[in-house]
């Protein structure tokens, strides 16, 4: 099949091999880091560990056939040393990287990544991931257990071909989410279900020790692909400590970074502390928190309604309940997000103005409804300053707060009027805007047991959405993302949600911890690059 033409400076670039970024001061090699967690790992298997805790760690044993430049959400090939794209999009051809070998001491070939994705969608894996491989040609039968993948294919040892049964410009992404990530099969079949205890990958890191209930320890991998990285000889993580215990020893000096972040009731003490805070990175997370209104529902089935709740949320007020820990939000994407819409300024808090919207669709006495909530902190306490809004434009809103579980269930069966998303809310699997359509917005997902909690569907947009996902080429990503931020203006126009804030990471470091700050609130690399940062001592 005839190849898309690339321009010329554009295929300089997919060929270049990855490069470390600028560092914030000189890069020093050597030393072990120590990071801390209270809970302990589940799995470091790339095509079943899907939780936030474990992402950075699994990034840093295994590879994708793409990644992200460091800190970013830029994509760059990773174990592929260039790819190339039909002109209708549909077959993608891979050349990998010679040379790269997995901690076993093989050389890595093409066989080992059509592998690796047919045993993400074999079902026998049981991968959460499964579902992200859809647009391959034969998805549907390899995710049924009826044989490999039809759209995958290995011609020879350095070629790795995909055809994809519809153009799909997320399918880069994809292939630099874990559940691609390249594994050896021998290693695979000899651990069997203990392979995510004793993972092997072609990573900068390498399993040393996995001692449960205390301690992972991961050394360098010299043999790693990408000259001169990790600049760490190791790094240890220890579970079983409690947040605030972490944060103590982190003040003494005793670690690193506390994983699970500065605990909320020791938020405003850090931070007011100057020593504390200049040691604290802060950086935007792909998320958004928002309130769901079920549109096939009255009153939420009449626009004006659903403005005017946007327009009678005090969202600065909402952030001062979680101590600052996040921006207010005007859509549904976050600013750290490819599409977001930089020069729109959202709903207007204006109570009035909400009013006279609620008026306008016949509810000038205001209604009565229900606010359904997780039952964790501070989740209820942001229910009830939304409550208080929403009673001073004349609803009633009466909370409903439950255990998590029983939140998804009412939102997914459409039983929930509105719920506050919080401890549930979005945050994207990959930094594309069609993450937050789909499985969120999209009439796909507006069904028994969906995440679009509102049940809005609207086709048009679907229609726009397939479009845009269609412009393959990435000499026209721009294009793209402009498309995708029309939607989210519709989206907007529709108002099935009330975006109300995006959360802010959060990450302490000891001040012997080097590398540029993006590298500790890096967007796809939770919660630190390991990769990259360095001891500066």
């Amino acid at each position: 099949m005839k190849k898309l033409v690339l321009s010329t400076a554009l295929a300089a670039i997919l060929a270049l091999p990855a490069l470390a970024p600028a560092q914030a001061q000189e890069a020093h090699a050597g030393g072990n880091m120590i990071v801390t967690y209270k809970d302990d790992v589940a799995t470091l298997d790339p095509a079943i560990g899907y939780d936030w805790q474990n992402w950075s760690m699994i990034k840093s044993v295994f590879d994708g056939l793409m990644d992200y430049e460091p800190g970013t959400t830029t994509l760059r090939p990773g174990l592929a040393e260039s790819y190339e794209i039909s002109p209708d999009g549909l077959t993608y051809t891979f050349k990998l990287r010679p040379g790269v070998k997995f901690h076993n001491g093989r050389e890595m070939t093409a066989e080992d990544v059509v592998y690796s994705i047919n045993r993400a969608v074999d079902p026998a894996t049981q991968s959460p991931g499964q579902g992200f491989f859809g647009m391959i040609a034969g998805f549907d039968e390899a995710a049924a257990g009826k044989g490999p993948l039809s759209g995958l294919s290995a011609p020879d040892a350095g070629t790795v071909v995909f055809t994809l049964s519809r153009p799909d410009a997320t399918f880069l992404h994809i292939m630099a989410l874990n559940f691609s990530y390249v594994v050896p099969k021998e290693a695979v079949e000899a651990a069997g279900a203990d392979f995510g205890k004793k993972p092997v990958g072609t990573g900068a890191f390498k399993l040393a020790e996995w001692t449960l209930g205390q301690r992972l320890v991961f050394e360098k991998n010299p043999d790693y692909w990408i000259k001169g990285v990790p600049y760490l000889d190791s790094f240890t993580v220890e579970v079983g400590q409690e947040p605030v215990v972490a944060l103590l020893r982190a003040q003494k000096g005793e670690i690193d970074i506390p994983g699970d972040g500065i605990p909320p009731a020791k938020f405003v003490e850090v931070m007011g502390d100057p020593e504390q805070a200049k040691l604290v990175v802060e950086g935007g997370q792909l998320h958004t928190g928002y309130v769901t209104m079920n549109v096939t529902q009255p009153p939420f089935d009449k626009v004006e309604v659903r403005r005017a709740v946007n327009m009678a949320i005090n969202k600065d007020r909402i952030v001062q309940v979680i101590n600052g820990r996040a921006i207010p939000a005007n859509q549904p994407l976050p600013p750290s997000m490819p599409g977001y819409t930089k020069d729109y300024a959202g709903y207007p808090f204006d109570q009035e103005g909400a009013k006279k919207l609620l008026t306008e669709a016949g509810y000038a006495d205001g209604f009565d409804t229900e606010l359904f909530v997780m039952n964790t902190d501070p989740n209820p306490r942001i229910a009830q300053a939304i409550q208080q809004d929403l009673k001073a434009i004349g609803i009633k809103a009466a909370i409903k707060s439950l255990a998590q579980a029983n939140v998804i269930e009412a939102g997914g069966a459409g039983t929930a009027p509105m719920i506050w998303s919080g401890g549930m809310a979005w945050i994207a699997d990959f930094p594309d805007p069609a993450n937050f359509y789909g499985p969120i917005l999209g009439c796909a997902g507006a069904v028994e047991g969906g995440w679009n909690w509102s049940k809005y569907c609207n086709k048009d947009l679907d229609a726009k959405a397939t479009e845009a996902d269609s412009i393959v080429d990435p000499a026209k990503a721009d294009e793209r993302l402009a498309k995708w931020s029309e939607i989210y203006m519709d989206v907007m126009k529709d108002a099935p949600w009330a975006p109300v804030f995006n959360e802010q990471r959060f990450t302490l470091k000891s001040a012997r911890m080097g590398g540029a700050d993006a590298l500790y609130v890096d967007p796809v690399s939770i919660p630190v690059n390991y990769d990259y940062v360095f001891i500066k001592e």
